[in-house]
């Protein structure tokens, strides 16, 4: 059977977290970004179609991503750079999204004297998922340690309690995980946010598509902290108002019909910006502004 003249020649599989603390954030921007997973809230859920009918969402563990991106099973996936650089993958790394933002750490008992991976005992055991990630740390930092990595599946904050280890390497998102089981942590070994990364061999169609995604994609990280101020200014403070607007490359002015001389005034600012910016065009005599939220923002 024929493909209709609608369906996509070719369709690009993304695989996205199944659960954990990527899944809603990542869930949330593709939508910002224009791809709706259509079929999110059945259960147990392995994929779904979106409404961009050439790309189709996988769900999977997010430790096992940066592995089926690499030997093509998805041609594109969402998940940490903690997990990429552990897994050893290569991947094209496309993308910073600038979400799920932790950082993976060395820590011990808050009870206890050490301040730096230094002050562990040689031979002392270290409980973690991040064997490769953890590995390569320890034998730049300390390799005279002879330190054991003990590879564990999840719960590493439980284990120097049992009793089963020294210390442990595992993600930290607010630290309140690690301080509710009398934890501390000691070293930072990578600083981590979600990635968007895509196998290497991509055919050219394929590329395409995943192009277009990743340019709506960066329109909404674009997008992000913005706002557009919008205001109608006077004639005789037009130049005034100008002054103390900042913006990405200069406000936009459009001539108003009025009896009065009049202009509108609009610009994108930083959100931090915009008490600022607002109090200060009003006194110099801007008025009727109007502070909008902004989808997506592509150069």
């Amino acid at each position: 059977m024929s493909p209709s003249p609608n369906s996509p020649s070719e369709i690009v599989r993304l695989a996205i977290p199944s659960k954990g603390r990527l899944r809603v954030p990542v869930i949330n921007l593709l939508e910002k970004a224009g791809v709706k997973i259509l079929l999110r809230d059945e259960d147990k859920l392995l994929s779904s179609p979106t409404s961009r009918p050439e790309i189709h969402v996988v769900f999977m563990r997010a430790e096992d991503i940066p592995t089926f991106v690499e030997v093509g099973a998805a041609d594109i996936g969402i998940t940490g750079l903690d997990l990429v650089i552990d897994r050893e993958a290569d991947v094209e790394e496309l993308l910073d999204l600038r979400i799920g933002a932790a950082e993976v750490v060395l820590a011990v008992p808050q009870s206890s004297d050490i301040e730096s991976i230094h002050d562990l005992p040689d031979g002392a055991r270290i409980a973690t998922r991040y064997v490769n990630l953890a590995r390569k740390f320890l034998e730049k930092l300390a390799p005279e340690k002879g330190f054991r990595i003990m590879q564990i599946g999840g719960a590493a904050e439980i284990m120097p309690m049992l009793g089963v280890a020294d210390a442990i390497i595992d993600v930290r998102s607010t630290g309140i995980t690690l301080k509710t089981h009398g934890l501390k942590a000691v070293e930072v070994l990578l600083r981590s946010s979600a990635r968007l990364i895509a196998y290497r061999k991509l055919s050219p169609s394929k590329r395409e598509i995943v192009e277009k995604l990743k340019l709506m994609l960066e329109g909404v990280l674009n997008a992000s902290k913005k706002k557009l101020i919008m205001m109608n200014v006077p004639d005789r403070f037009l130049k005034s108002v100008v002054e103390v607007i900042p913006s990405m490359s200069g406000p936009t002015i459009a001539k108003v019909e009025a009896r009065e001389p009049m202009w509108e005034v609009y610009a994108v600012v930083d959100e931090e910006e915009v008490y600022d910016v607002v109090v200060k065009v009003k006194r110099r005599g801007a008025r009727d502004i109007l502070i909008l939220d902004i989808e997506k923002i592509v150069p």
